[in-house]
């Protein structure tokens, strides 16, 4: 009759690892009031890179109006500097100097 090997790991226990998640670092994206930029493209670059309604995106543009800075919205990482730079080449390619930067919250 042939041997099997030993299929019992030769004594040693797998034991399960638990790892621990953390949740992402979250970072605002910040736009910045400048005197070129038309206030409807604010309104467009919300709606279209944010999915702001149109409500939201024009108290948003106002705030950015009128306060100097406000926040489009606050994601992870890779996905606030996705829409940063998809904010400012839609900018550029209309030759506007709307600023977006990254704050981590």
């Amino acid at each position: 009759m042939p041997e099997f090997p030993d299929i019992d790991g030769g004594g040693e226990v797998l034991t399960e690892k638990k790892t621990k998640l953390e949740k992402p670092k979250l970072f605002k994206v910040l736009l910045h009031n400048d005197d070129f930029t038309t206030m409807e493209f604010v309104v467009f670059i919300l709606q279209f890179v944010f999915n702001r309604d149109e409500a939201d995106a024009i108290d948003i543009m106002l705030k950015v109006h009128n306060a100097g800075v406000g926040v489009a919205g606050i994601y992870p990482y890779e996905i606030a500097e996705t829409k940063r730079q998809k904010t400012m080449n839609l900018a550029r390619a209309r030759e506007y100097p709307l600023l977006c930067t990254l704050e981590e919250e």
